[in-house]
This record gives C-alpha cells, sequence and structure tokens, in this order.
C-alpha cells in the first residue's frame, strides 16, 4: 500500500514538474496569444457548463443509489456492514469517481489549451522543442489519469479496511461505485465533448471547404476556433475522463478477481499475502506508471528526423520497462507461500506470461489500427481511389473498409483471452483462470498514462497548426506544425484503437467480476448478502443460459442499446452541426467583409451556438445507457417474483432456482448478465467500425491533399471532404462513446447487483 501511495504521488508531483516545464516555454507573437486565448476561453467556457450539467445528473444519481441501497434492498442482520453503511460506502465511492473523472479531464484539458501555443511558438525554432513541448504537455493528462484512479482505489480500500469489519475479499466489492462514478461521467464528457467537437468540425469543412473554397484554420471561416476548442473539450477532456474510468474500473474488478483467486486456494497463500494479491493490479499499474515516465521523457528527434519514429521508441521502452515491473510484482505478490506452494511454487511465472500478453496485444493492436487508418497502407489508399469517381464510391469503399477492420482485431482479443485464461489455469491454482485474464488486462493498460500523452499530443499539436495558419505565421513553420499534426491525428487514431482493446478485454474482466460478485452474494439477497451461508449452492446455480427467452431478450436488448446509441450519438453531431452551418452562412450572408478579408468573423457567437447545441443533445443518448441496463434488471427481477406462488416468495432465490417448479425462470441478474454479454460483444464490434472506418475517411481526404488525384479543390478532393465529413461523428463521436458505454454496462451490473437478484 506504501509503495501504491509513494509512486502515485510522485507521478502527481512528476506531472506538476511538466506543467511548470511547459508553462515556462515561449507563447510567440501577440497575435499567436490572441488566439490562442479564445480557443482557451471557449473550452473554459463549455467545460464550466457541461461539468454543472453533468454534476447535476450525478447527485441525483448518487441519491437514488443511496435511496435504494439503504431503504429499498432486503438486507441481512449478519452482514458486516448494515443497509445504511453499503449505501454510504457505494454512494461515497460513487461521489469520488465522479469527481476524480470530472477532474482527469478537466487538468488534461487545461494543460492542452496552454501548451498548444507554447508547441506553435517552439515550431518558429525547432522541430524537437515543438514536439517534446506538445508530448509533455500531454503527458500531464496520461500521469494524472493513471495515478488519481490508483490513489482513489487505494484510498478507499483503505478507509473501508480502517472503519469497518468487512473481509479484505469482500472490499473490492463494496467500492466498485468508484468504477460506476468514473464510467457516468466518462460517458456525458465523451459525449458532449464528442458531439461539440465534430459539429463544430462538420460545419467549419462544409461552409468553409466545400461551399466557400478556403483552407483549413482559415481565420475568415467563424466556425475555426469552435473547430479548435472542440479538439480541446473531445479529445482532451473526453479522452482523459475515458480512460480514467478505464483504469478505476478494471483495477476494481482486478480486484474482485484477485481475492476470488485468494480464497480458492487457501493452502497454497499464507493469510499474510491476502492484502498483497488483492492490491496486485493496483502495484502493476504503479510500475507502469514509472515505465511511462521514462518513456515521456527520451522522446526527442532531429530536425530531419520522423517525429512518429521518436514516439514509437518511448512507447516501446515503456512496454518493456512495464513488463520488468510484471515481472516484478508477479514474483513479490503471486508467489505461493502457503503449506501446499510447491504444487503451485511457479504459479507467478503464468501469470507474468498472462501480463506479457496482454503488453503484446496493446502493441498489435496499435499496429492493425495504423494499418486500417494510415495513407501508407492499402485499406486507406482504395478509399482515396474510390473518391475520384465522387462521393458515393468514397461512402461505399470507407465502409468496406471499417467492416474489413473489424475482423484481426477481434482475432487478438480472441487470441488473448484464450491464452491468458489457459496460462492462468495452468498455473496449479484453483480457479485462476480468470484471474489470467484479469492480469492479461493489467498487462494491456501498463502503459496508459504513456498511450494517453501520445492522445492528448494529437489535439495540442492540431490546435498548434491552427494558431500557425490564423496567424499567419511563415510557410516553413506550418510545415513543421503540419507534420507533427499528421502524427498527432495518428496517435489520436492509435489511441482510440487501443481504448476498444483494452475495453474488449476490460469487458471479459468485469464480466467475470459481475460472476464472481454473484457467486459472493449467492443468489440469495432475498435473505441475505455479503458472505452469506447459501453462497456456494447461488454459485453452483447461476448460470447463463440463452435458451431461456428472458435471458436471450435482455441479450437482444444489448444489442439493439448499442445500435440505438450509436443512432443517437451520430444524430445529435448532426443537429448541431446544422446550427453550426446556418450561423457561418448567416455571418458570410450578413458581414460580406469577411471572405474579403476587411472584418472579423464573430468567433464566440459560433462558440455559444455549439456549445448549447452539444449540452442539448448529450442528454437523451446518456440517460438511455445508464436507463435501460437498470429498468432491464428490476423489470425482469419483479417478473421472476411475479410467477413465483406467494407461499414461496420468502425463501432465498437460490432455493427457488433450485426447486424444479421455477427452474425455467430467469432471475434479474440472469436477464442483466445476458443483456451484459451480448451488448458487449457488439459494442466491440460497432466500436471497431466506427472509429476505424471514420480514420480511414480523414486519412484519405489527407492523402489526396498531398496531391494525389489532384491534390486539393479536385473533385476527388471534394469527394474525400464529404467521405471525411460522414466519418467524424463515426470516429470522435459515437465510436469513444461506445468504449464508455460497454464499460459503464459492466460497472452498473458490478454496483446494482445486489438489486438485480
Amino acid at each position: 500500500m506504501l509503495l501504491i501511495f509513494l509512486i502515485s504521488i510522485g507521478a502527481l508531483g512528476f506531472a506538476l514538474l511538466l506543467i511548470k516545464n511547459v508553462l515556462d516555454r515561449d507563447t510567440g507573437s501577440q497575435a499567436m496569444r490572441d488566439i490562442s486565448d479564445a480557443i482557451k476561453e471557449g473550452a473554459e467556457a463549455f467545460l464550466r457548463r457541461q461539468n454543472t450539467t453533468i454534476a447535476l445528473l450525478a447527485v441525483a444519481l448518487a441519491a437514488l443509489i443511496f435511496i435504494v441501497y439503504g431503504f429499498v434492498r432486503s438486507h441481512n442482520a449478519a452482514d458486516p456492514v448494515n443497509s445504511l453503511g453499503l449505501a454510504f460506502w457505494t454512494t461515497l465511492s460513487f461521489a469520488l469517481g465522479a469527481a476524480s473523472s470530472v477532474a482527469s479531464g478537466y487538468i488534461g484539458m487545461w494543460v492542452s489549451i496552454r501548451a498548444n501555443i507554447r508547441t506553435a511558438s517552439a515550431a518558429t525554432r525547432s522541430l524537437n522543442g515543438a514536439l517534446q513541448t506538445a508530448l509533455r504537455g500531454g503527458a500531464v493528462s496520461g500521469l494524472f489519469v493513471v495515478a488519481l484512479s490508483l490513489l482513489g482505489v487505494a484510498i478507499l480500500f483503505e478507509l473501508v479496511r480502517t472503519f469497518t469489519d468487512v473481509p479484505s475479499t469482500k472490499i473490492p466489492l463494496l467500492i466498485a461505485g468508484y468504477g460506476f462514478g468514473a464510467s457516468f461521467v466518462a460517458l456525458f464528457a465523451q459525449l458532449g465533448g464528442g458531439i461539440y467537437t465534430k459539429a463544430a468540425d462538420v460545419g467549419a469543412d462544409l461552409v468553409g471547404k466545400v461551399e466557400a473554397g478556403i483552407p483549413e484554420d482559415d481565420p475568415r471561416n467563424p466556425a475555426v476556433i469552435a473547430d479548435l476548442v472542440g479538439d480541446n473539450v473531445g479529445d482532451c477532456a473526453g479522452r482523459g475522463a475515458d480512460l480514467f474510468e478505464s483504469t478505476a474500473a478494471e483495477n476494481i474488478g482486478a480486484m474482485i478477481l484477485a481475492a476470488a483467486l485468494y480464497s480458492s486456494n487457501p493452502t497454497f497463500f499464507t493469510e499474510g499475502q491476502l492484502l498483497g494479491i488483492i492490491l496486485f493490479p493496483l502495484v502493476a499499474r504503479a510500475f507502469g506508471l514509472v515505465a511511462s515516465i521514462v518513456g515521456i521523457m527520451i522522446v526527442r528527434t532531429r530536425e530531419e528526423g520522423d517525429p512518429m519514429a521518436a514516439l514509437n521508441r518511448g512507447y516501446f521502452l515503456t512496454s518493456a520497462l512495464a513488463a520488468v515491473g510484471f515481472l516484478v510484482a508477479c514474483y513479490w505478490l503471486l508467489r505461493p507461500a502457503g503449506a501446499n506452494a510447491g504444487a503451485a511454487a511457479n504459479a507467478w511465472v503464468y501469470f507474468f506470461l498472462c501480463g506479457l500478453i496482454g503488453i503484446v496485444t496493446a502493441i498489435l493492436f496499435v499496429f492493425i489500427t495504423q494499418y486500417y487508418t494510415e495513407y501508407r497502407y492499402r485499406p486507406v489508399r482504395e478509399i482515396a481511389q474510390a473518391s475520384q469517381t465522387g462521393p458515393a464510391t468514397n461512402v461505399i469503399s470507407g465502409v468496406a473498409v471499417g467492416l474489413e477492420s473489424t475482423a484481426f482485431p477481434i482475432l487478438v482479443i480472441a487470441a488473448a483471452i484464450i491464452s491468458s485464461y489457459y496460462l492462468g489455469t495452468a498455473s496449479g491454482l484453483n480457479n485462476a483462470g480468470f484471474f489470467g485474464t484479469a492480469v492479461a488486462t493489467m498487462g494491456m493498460l501498463g502503459s496508459a498514462a504513456y498511450i494517453l500523452a501520445m492522445d492528448t499530443f494529437g489535439p495540442i499539436t492540431d490546435n498548434a497548426g491552427g494558431i500557425v495558419e490564423m496567424s499567419q505565421q511563415p510557410e516553413e513553420i506550418r510545415r513543421k506544425t503540419d507534420r507533427l499534426d499528421a502524427v498527432g491525428n495518428t496517435t489520436k487514431a492509435l489511441t482510440k484503437g487501443y481504448a476498444v482493446g483494452s475495453a474488449a478485454l476490460a469487458a471479459f474482466l468485469l464480466f467475470s467480476a459481475y460472476l464472481d460478485e454473484v457467486k459472493n452474494y449467492g443468489l440469495n439477497l432475498g435473505t441475505g448478502g455479503l458472505g452469506s451461508a447459501e453462497a456456494g449452492r447461488g454459485a453452483e446455480l447461476f448460470v447463463i443460459n440463452l435458451a431461456k427467452p428472458e435471458v436471450f431478450i435482455g441479450g437482444l436488448l444489448g444489442a439493439m442499446l448499442v445500435f440505438l446509441f450509436s443512432s443517437l450519438a451520430i444524430k445529435a453531431v448532426g443537429k448541431a452541426a446544422y446550427e453550426v452551418i446556418r450561423d457561418v452562412r448567416a455571418q458570410f450572408k450578413e458581414n460580406p467583409g469577411i471572405m474579403e478579408g476587411t472584418s472579423k468573423p464573430n468567433y464566440g457567437r459560433t462558440v455559444d451556438i455549439v456549445t448549447r447545441a452539444a449540452l442539448k443533445e448529450m442528454i437523451w443518448p446518456g440517460v438511455l445507457a445508464v436507463g435501460l441496463p437498470i429498468a432491464v434488471g428490476l423489470v425482469f427481477r419483479a417478473l421472476f417474483y411475479a410467477q413465483v406462488g406467494t407461499d414461496d416468495r420468502t425463501n432465498s432465490v437460490a432455493s427457488l432456482v433450485g426447486n424444479p417448479r421455477y427452474a425455467h425462470l430467469a432471475t434479474g441478474a440472469e436477464v442483466v448478465a445476458g443483456m451484459l454479454m451480448i451488448g458487449t460483444i457488439v459494442g466491440i464490434l460497432m466500436a471497431l467500425f466506427l472509429n476505424n472506418a471514420g480514420g480511414a475517411w480523414d486519412n484519405a481526404k489527407k492523402y489526396i491533399e498531398t496531391g494525389e488525384y489532384g491534390g486539393k479543390r479536385s473533385e476527388a478532393h471534394r469527394a474525400a471532404v464529404v467521405g471525411d465529413t460522414v466519418g467524424d461523428p463515426f470516429k470522435d463521436t459515437a465510436g469513444p462513446s461506445l468504449h464508455v458505454l460497454i464499460k459503464l454496462l459492466s460497472t452498473i451490473t458490478l454496483v446494482l447487483a445486489p438489486l438485480f437478484i
């Protein structure tokens, strides 16, 4: 525990040093500062409004959780905490998770909108200076996200251990609300930021590039500041909250499975090893933080060098050091030392190999995403070639590439899950397969701080390019920022691939944790809860049987949720973009001097319009994602009891399911499990399709802009702009929001499982 605190606090301290390092750098000319200040003002105004909206929704949900846990859910007097105690810890965990997620997103955005002008200014002197400024600015977000997730979980764990009599093996179940709170905020942050950034981008492109024929980031475009603001609130604040909830939820899910591993192997481990086994996920992640710091600091490039190669070197070093950290953590904490330890003396080696599988999986996802979204490779070039015959063939080709791009990632995920499961099983410990997959997930997330630094690097360099363009800097400066912007587009795409890959492994981890939680509760919360006497019986009976009509319906509803949620998110971009397009057209009409360069557009008006539209449109997709799983669990729980005889309703669920008269019925927990299982599978596939198709369309446009097929303002370029516009809400709104939805489904079920049983 001391190690976790020291490394996490040390990482936060190092992030503060990076902030000072970035803020001490030159801010360029007054013209550059004016543009940067406009971006800063718009981004901070949007986040203030968005966070106020999220806070109101979170307070309402926290109150509902407290009331339901404290006064609605049935309780067993033998449980380690009473109903109000359970309600208190669950609600506190939810509130802390939500607050930490907001803080993570805000910090990332705060640094980003200050690093952009410093990156632009550094580009006037050297490419390496601009590269390091942007990466170190992005690293602040990565370090804060991972360190805060570790600190939050560790502090909650220690508080429960100190102030209650709950056994250590049960504490992760009690603090699962931390992941739910983080997921809840991340969903709205990613939705709101994604809708904002793409509405502004689509509006700026369609009226500016297509209708007016002016370049990207042209100061005459009223939507250009809103577009640059969107990069920060979507890619920085939104993705920061997204990866925060990933790390928080997966830490807790892995701790639940670690506790189950210890409970299943009483003769292999000593009592003194209990805490180390449960905290293993946090220790492994802490070593990953150290690895990321080293990787970030070694990145540098020559003036004629390739910035992407420099970033890749840092990533590979981070991965190698994370593997060393895993080796140390596994040997230290997962080496059996109990009376029967000799039978599984090398178990830690198998778990180390599981961690290596996760690290290799992350690397493979980076390369697969690169293949489908970079214009050096076949898929993107096919889309560019198809653009020669118009927008229709561009869109058809892009959809085909997106669908194709789901195959290799799924094969990699399947190989990672099955190999880590078999390695866990081969360790010699009982019921170690699921824990093996948890360790693989921890391995994949070992480099999360570095990956998030690369992600935030993207919007910082994009903004830097916009500042250089709008302040009319010399062409050679723009060429440098263009190189960094192209790398930033690649790193953003890679991060989305990494995020969906980690979401897939995490979803299996959290699904396993949900099953284990139900086994802990014993499917008998009608007469008991934590540690009840019939836990073993309940565990035997809890099988997800899709042949039961109710469970099959749950699966259908899970798949439907993914499609309906994606539809609402994409439609929201269209509605908000409509408002932007109307405003830009109106400004061009009202003020002809804008196009002549004799007067300035009203940037603030467009920023305000897109802010109001984005916040309005984010509500319904978010409410649907949170509300449907809860409604399904409670409705089918009620249907289960409605079909049970009056005299039997006082019996435990375990005894009811074991009764042949009721064996055909499904409990609410089973139906929710079916919804979670199928919704996760469909969500992973849909997220891969949306992310990769959108990224491929974007880079097909950029490939044509290099001079291929007629270059800018050619017919092929106009078709590619249309395809890029279609792909914008795919890759920056619906796709990233699905990462959060996948994990939100898992965290909701983890927290509310006692209500569904």
